[in-house]
């Protein structure tokens, strides 16, 4: 996570199918990926990420897709965007944002 910077709560909902990257072990996220689509059917999971995590959300769509659920799931979507907050300082903070979105196919 980057200095100065908290990661904010996230609320999920019965419709969400969403991963958010976060510092837990990696295999954690790969997990919760898998099991959304063979546990819990879901036709979809967005993988969420910011800052300096995003390319450990790159690499958990990557494993997820390529070597647990080869064939059966693609990465359909990738949305980037900022997000604009105050740090514990008080400064003001932008900071970079990916979403995976990984369907069946």
């Amino acid at each position: 996570m980057e200095q100065g910077l908290s990661e904010q709560p996230r609320q999920q909902t019965s419709e969400d199918s969403g991963v958010f990257i976060g510092v837990k072990p990696f295999m954690n996220y790969v997990t919760a990926v898998v099991m959304q689509f063979t546990t819990k059917n879901a036709e979809e999971v967005t993988i969420k990420a910011r800052g300096k995590l995003i390319s450990r959300a790159v690499d958990v769509a990557e494993v997820a897709t390529k070597r647990f659920l080869e064939g059966q799931v693609e990465i359909k979507n990738i949305l980037t965007n900022s997000e604009d907050f105050k740090n514990r300082e008080g400064r003001d903070v932008r900071v970079s944002t990916i979403e995976l979105v990984l369907g069946r196919k």
